[in-house]
């Protein structure tokens, strides 16, 4: 039976194909920290569209399912790019395919930067989501192909990461953009900004020597099989209930980049200023939490703690809480007990990103990977077209704007303890990994 391999150290002084580990470890790191910036750049361009919401709506005469349709209309083509990008993983040098998706975000950005109609910023906003589509799930490949699979729940948290980081950065940068200039620099700005990216990745980024044939280490044999029909690999209960949870997690997500910042000053009536500063909050808590999850699943690791609890029920916990925090804080009004609810919620929606990804690839065979990450993808993007319509009509339908935002809120977090809950009893990598080594 042909089996997926997992390495095991090899020399500590080099590689089994001549270089020196230390270089091979700097390199990964250096990798590692352009994924960051290509997760920072990736969620800059999904939450500048919600920070220019007033003056765009306002500039063209929207209502709020109009900039919902907007908002939905990046995610109408991101599954396509997914499972696209997926497939494209495992045949493109990574050098190349992410420079080439950049590239495509950076020209589906500067158009954005001139006078443009609601037809132009849809085409945008879908070519955008269309490019993007595939980036988490690449990163991922890219960056687990530089670390060994014990200890990959770390730095797929810090890839994870700069998807907080993203918002964090833009937020009160890109609002002063656009309360000094206008909303339309703010897209120039992160068109050049994607750009820059671009060289930057072909100087120096690519995958690493754990995802190449053969690797560079001497390898024993997993229970992994080498390949597995994708019907099977997504009738187990792991890629089932990781695809849940990803799909309400996500739905959160999409909800918090679209709709935060309206939120803020359309539901609760902050200015453009305090709301700038307080959409960071959700973002700065979660880079923190994403990271520290990631620890903590290391280490229970490290101490024999089963995949099914350090990759699968604690994502699936953290969701569960945050959907309590979100149908909490839905009902309360302005004020402190309810900011703190959201940044909690936020941040517990967040943190379990990366450890997910990295149960997926517990089940998943190496060279099949990529595919799998990018179905996943594409089936969670569809809580990003679904999320910020129904908002959108919710908004409208209220009695005010407050209360549309409300129920919006109630239905979020509802759809999240049930995906949550389904996640808790679907989720176990170990068991879904023997079940497939024994039926090959």
């Amino acid at each position: 039976m042909a089996v997926d391999r997992q390495e095991v150290p090899g020399p500590p002084s080099v590689t089994a194909a001549g270089f020196p580990v230390p270089a091979v470890k700097r390199r990964a790191w250096y990798v590692l920290a352009l994924l960051v910036c290509l997760m920072l750049v990736n969620f800059a361009d999904k939450v500048v569209v919600a920070l220019s919401g007033v003056g765009m709506k306002k500039e063209l005469g929207l209502d709020g399912s109009q900039f919902g349709v907007i908002q939905s209309s990046f995610f109408w083509l991101f599954a396509v790019g997914s499972v696209l990008g997926g497939w494209l993983g495992g045949k493109v040098r990574a050098r190349w395919l992410l420079a080439g998706i950049a590239a495509v975000w950076a020209l589906s950005l500067a158009p954005m930067a001139a006078q443009v109609g609601f037809t132009t910023i849809i085409a945008c906003r879908v070519l955008l989501g269309f490019a993007e589509g595939p980036t988490v799930a690449l990163a991922m490949q890219v960056a687990h192909s530089w670390f060994p699979a014990h200890r990959r729940s770390v730095p797929s948290s810090i890839v994870i990461a700069g998807a907080g980081v993203g918002p964090l950065i833009a937020a009160p940068t890109l609002t002063w953009v656009i309360e000094t200039y206008s909303w339309h620099a703010a897209f120039g700005a992160l068109a050049a900004f994607g750009a820059v990216f671009v060289v930057l990745w072909l100087l120096g980024g690519d995958s690493g020597p754990e995802g190449a044939r053969g690797g560079d280490r001497e390898v024993a044999e997993t229970v992994l099989p080498e390949r597995v029909p994708l019907r099977r690999l997504f009738s187990t209960g792991t890629l089932i209930g990781m695809a849940l949870l990803f799909f309400v997690a996500y739905a959160n997500t999409s909800v918090g980049v679209s709709w935060l910042p309206l939120y803020l000053r359309e539901g609760l009536g902050y200015d453009a200023t305090t709301a700038g500063r307080l959409v960071v909050l959700p973002y700065l808590g979660a880079t923190v939490a994403v990271i520290l999850v990631g620890v903590l699943s290391g280490a229970l690791t490290k101490r024999g703690v089963g995949n099914r609890i350090a990759r699968g029920a604690l994502p699936a916990a953290m969701v569960l809480v945050s959907g309590v925090c979100t149908v909490a804080f839905s009902s309360l009004d302005r004020g402190v007990p309810q900011m703190t609810l959201l940044v909690i919620g936020a941040c517990l929606n967040s943190a379990g990103y990366g450890v997910a990804f990295a149960g997926l690839a517990d089940v998943a065979p190496a060279k099949q990977r990529s595919a799998v990450f990018g179905i996943v993808a594409a089936v969670y993007s569809l809580g990003g077209v679904v999320a910020p319509l129904v908002i959108g009509r919710l908004v409208d339908a209220g009695e005010s704007a407050a209360a549309g935002y409300g129920d919006g809120f109630l239905v979020l977090g509802i759809t999240m303890i049930i995906g949550a809950v389904a996640a808790l009893l679907l989720v176990h990598p170990d068991r879904d990994a023997a079940k497939l080594a024994a039926a090959s």
